[in-house]
């Protein structure tokens, strides 16, 4: 009887490993058909939406408009500048009362306040000349009393700067003086409000107008 007990009891054990043995298996094989199934759609995806931007990370695509951001954005930019200076010389011409293209603008920094100078480019161009001294001249006076309006109209915004010369007027002296082939305007002030209020006005003409002019003091 105790042979039977320990014969049976063997016989459990084998047949309780052999189930074990094969749903282990079973999991193994289910396993690497998911690893497999997931291998598959990953390249039926790759093969079947080429263009799909997730799916184009690691390849060249020098048509894409999003990868030539350098190229374009600065052709975009360049195009925007010009067109902007267009408008602000057309806008400049009837307010100055003179030719843009015919004309050089500076503006110029200086440790107590700025210069604002027009020249012809032409010596024997009397006409644009002489509207350029009228117009400075006026400027001159102008600016003196608080008026900003010619640059508001050329810019179309307010430039910076402005509030504060406008408020310290009274601290800021513009003196008209004409050159050979134009006219400038000095801007001078010991106020160190009112003159980073001038310098800060400089610097937006600088850039607006696009002259070419350092945006640093000039201390000569």
């Amino acid at each position: 009887m105790r042979k039977i007990k320990l014969l049976l009891g063997l016989l459990a054990l084998v047949v309780v490993a052999t189930v074990a043995i094969s749903i282990r298996a079973q999991k193994q094989s289910g396993a690497s058909a998911a690893q497999n199934k997931g291998a598959g759609v990953a390249q039926r995806d790759e093969t079947t939406h080429p263009d799909c931007p997730l799916k184009m990370e690691s390849k060249s695509h020098p048509d894409c408009p999003l990868m030539r951001g350098d190229k374009s954005s600065a052709a975009v930019d360049a195009g925007g500048h010009d067109a902007h200076l267009a408008a602000v010389n057309e806008r400049g011409e009837k307010a100055m009362g003179f030719s843009q293209s015919e004309t050089t603008h500076h503006f110029i920094l200086k440790p107590d306040g700025g210069v604002i100078q027009v020249e012809v480019k032409d010596p024997k161009d009397a006409l644009n000349r002489d509207a350029v001294r009228q117009h400075l001249a006026h400027i001159a006076q102008v600016f003196a009393a608080g008026d900003f309006d010619t640059p508001m109209l050329v810019h179309e915004r307010v430039p910076p700067g402005v509030p504060v010369m406008r408020r310290l007027k009274s601290e800021i002296r513009y003196e008209y003086e004409e050159t050979g082939g134009g006219a400038l305007v000095r801007i001078k002030t010991q106020n160190a409000e009112a003159l980073a209020a001038i310098q800060d006005f400089l610097r937006f003409q600088i850039t607006d107008h696009q002259t070419g002019d350092s945006l640093e003091v000039n201390r000569q």
